[in-house]
Order: structure tokens, then C-alpha cells, then sequence
């Protein structure tokens, strides 16, 4: 059987330990997909995984926003991040939560017609609008965005989507017995905060948040990318910081004349550069050039979750400024 990830051997769901494999289960239980592929990736690092689920649980799948306007919003996130695994996922979480008309037209490339739903989708896809949703639902809907943000250059970075999509019928996965214990986790509705006993670090929370769970969770993945820095040296961690700081947040990187340092040069900060802008760029060759022993898949995760963060934050420094 061909391996889902690109560049590292994680071990199965099964096969962890400790906060691994804390995060595994509470992940099996709350979002019904057992050895979630996005987590598995991540589970070289436990201070990232632990992150990336918490403020994708406390965000997504808590809360008391409509979950179906939430997916909608993660959608368009994954669709201007190219990321058709997440694609794809969401449309079966759509289907999962007796959304199958959405789903359907979106699977076929529509728009949705209810016009909230639109607006959700758009904002997703462009966050730089005005924000469709009432301001007390700006720690989930915010949260949930920024999460696939996140998410979505793990995906592209270290999962082939190719041999994880499998291209199975929604409706007849979910009419399995796997796909049932989907349909029930999608309209259950989780406890907020229970996966903040599972976070190795801690940072600052964000005021979007006020004060929710989603804070600590935001604060902890951001604490646990940014420690990727260290695996560069001064020069080219500034050189990322810098060149992200001055991207739109959205516009894709060019194929041609985009800046990207030489491979042979500067292997690191292209990583962590593409991680940011292109995940989907990133190729064994890019790979191979900086991962040199004694570097692990512990270390390319946590640079590839560096130059992803710094991108979530670019994102989120417009709203910001947006007020």
C-alpha cells in the first residue's frame, strides 16, 4: 500500500504514545475519523499536534455557531489554499451534518444559493472583507479559518492527497459503519475546553478570541511553530519572517521570478518559505537538500508548521488592521 505522506514515516494511530496518543483518541471520539491523517502528520511533534487539534476542536467543532456556516467558511479556506484533500474533506463533513444539497452543489462547482451561505463561503475563500457573522462568533468562525489555514499547508506539505483522497462516494461512505460514527460526531456538539488539558506550551491569546478556549489553543500552536525558527540560523529566519510580512496573505506564490532562495544555497529558508506561500511546491529534491542527519521528521515538521504559522499570522494581521 502506497504511504499518504511525502517526506516523513509517521507512526499509526495506534503505535503512540503520551500526548500523541491522548490527541489520537480525543480526535477518534469528537471528530469521528480515527488516525486523521492531518494529525498523524503531525504527530512527530506533539506540541504542534496537540495545538493544531485544539484549536481546530474548539473552534470547529464547539462552540454554538452552526457548524454547517463553520465548514462553509473552512471550505473557501481550502479552496484558496489549493488543498483538495481538505477540499474534499469538508464536502464530506457537509454531507455528514445533512447538509447533502450543499454539499452536492459545491462537489459540482456551484455557489451556494442561500446568500449567507455565499457570503461564508467568499469570506473563507478572501478574508479580507467584512466579516459575515455576529461579532460574538468571531472566536469560532475566526478560529476555524485560521486553523485550515494552518491545516492546509500541513496537508499540502507532507501528505500525498493523491493516495489519501481514495475518491469514494460521500453518500456511500457515510452509510458505512465508519461513516456512521461520522454522522454522529459532526451533529454532536463537543464540551469546549477539554482539549486544553492536552497543550505542551502556551502563548499570548489573541484578542479576536476574548477569552475562549480557542485563545489558548491559538496561543499554544503559535508557541509551537515558531520554536521551527530555531532550525535556521538568524539571517534566513528574518529572510522568512520578512518576505511573508510583505505578501498580500493570499496572492499565490509565482511560478517564476518569486524570490524563492537557491535550494543548494539556502535550503531552510525555501522550505520554510514555500511552506508558507506553496506547500504544494515543496518537492523531495527541496526536501532532500536540507534534511541532513541529524535532522528528523520531528524537525521538518516543526519547519514546515514555522513557515506555516507565519502565514496564519499574516492572515490574521489583516483582520487586525481591519479592525
Amino acid at each position: 500500500m502506497t504511504s499518504p505522506f511525502r517526506f516523513t514515516s509517521p507512526e499509526p494511530a495506534g503505535g503512540t504514545t503520551g500526548t500523541a496518543a491522548a490527541v489520537h483518541a480525543q480526535v477518534t471520539r469528537d471528530f469521528g475519523i480515527e488516525g486523521a491523517l492531518p494529525f498523524v502528520a503531525l504527530s512527530a511533534a506533539p506540541d504542534l499536534m496537540a495545538g493544531a487539534w485544539a484549536l481546530m476542536r474548539e473552534s470547529l467543532l464547539s462552540g454554538h455557531a452552526s457548524r454547517t456556516e463553520k465548514e462553509l467558511v473552512t471550505y473557501g479556506v481550502s479552496l484558496a489554499n489549493r488543498c483538495p484533500f481538505c477540499v474534499g474533506a469538508h464536502t464530506l463533513l457537509l454531507y455528514a451534518g445533512v447538509d447533502r444539497d450543499l454539499a452536492g452543489s459545491l462537489a459540482r462547482g456551484e455557489r451556494p444559493a442561500d446568500p449567507v451561505h455565499a457570503r461564508l463561503l467568499s469570506w473563507g475563500q478572501d478574508m479580507r472583507g467584512s466579516q459575515p457573522f455576529a461579532a460574538a462568533d468571531a472566536p469560532e468562525f475566526v478560529g476555524s479559518a485560521l486553523a485550515f489555514h494552518f491545516i492546509n499547508r500541513i496537508v499540502s506539505a507532507l501528505i500525498d492527497e493523491e493516495a489519501a483522497s481514495g475518491g469514494a462516494d460521500p453518500a456511500e461512505l457515510l452509510d458505512s459503519e465508519a461513516g456512521q460514527v461520522l454522522v454522529r460526531a459532526v451533529r454532536g456538539r463537543p464540551e469546549p475546553g477539554l482539549s486544553l488539558p492536552l497543550l505542551r506550551t502556551e502563548g499570548p491569546r489573541p484578542p479576536w478570541a476574548a477569552g475562549t478556549p480557542v485563545g489558548a489553543a491559538f496561543g499554544a500552536l503559535r508557541s509551537a511553530a515558531h520554536a521551527g525558527a530555531a532550525l535556521l540560523d538568524e539571517r534566513d529566519a528574518a529572510f522568512v519572517r520578512e518576505s511573508v510580512a510583505a505578501w498580500d496573505g493570499f496572492t499565490p506564490l509565482p511560478l517564476t521570478g518569486d524570490g524563492l532562495p537557491d535550494r543548494s544555497e539556502r535550503p531552510g529558508a525555501r522550505l520554510a518559505l514555500l511552506a508558507a506561500r506553496a506547500p504544494y511546491r515543496i518537492t523531495s529534491e527541496d526536501v532532500k537538500a536540507w534534511r541532513v542527519p541529524p535532522l528528523t521528521d520531528h524537525c521538518l515538521v516543526h519547519l514546515v508548521a514555522f513557515g506555516a504559522m507565519l502565514a496564519v499570522e499574516r492572515v490574521e494581521a489583516g483582520l487586525t488592521a481591519r479592525g
